[in-house]
């Protein structure tokens, strides 16, 4: 069974820039598109970014499209959000998902694990 762990998150101020790492168990990752979403105070889980299994093609949400960069470290069983000029709107608790496929989606019902989560606050 695969167990994902996110990392990273943070309080930071508006402008500023963080890290999130997700790394997963298993030797099955590679095969495996990797998602990013985030669920903010009050409102439903909504979709980030997702990355194919080899890296090569990646989905991006309009609202953090040229912000944010989605990347994945298959030696390393690690997928990473790259998070820039960071605002107010982007506090949220951020997962990352698994697609039990090779080729990304946007859609949460199309992602079989999920992390624990972690809390990205962005202060203004």
């Amino acid at each position: 069974q695969v167990h994902l762990v996110e990392s990273g998150g943070g309080l930071v101020q508006a402008g500023g820039s963080l890290r999130l790492s997700c790394e997963a168990s298993g030797r099955t990752f590679s095969r495996y598109a990797m998602g990013w979403f985030r669920q903010a105070p009050g409102k439903e889980r909504e979709f980030v970014a997702a990355i194919d299994w080899s890296g090569g093609i990646t989905y991006y949400a309009d609202s953090v499209k040229g912000r944010f960069t989605i990347s994945r470290d298959n030696a390393k069983n690690t997928v990473y959000l790259q998070m820039n000029s960071l605002k107010p709107e982007d506090t949220a608790v951020y997962y990352c998902a698994r697609r039990p496929t090779s080729v990304p989606e946007t859609a949460q019902y199309n992602y079989d694990t999920w992390g624990q989560g972690t809390q990205v606050t962005v202060s203004s």
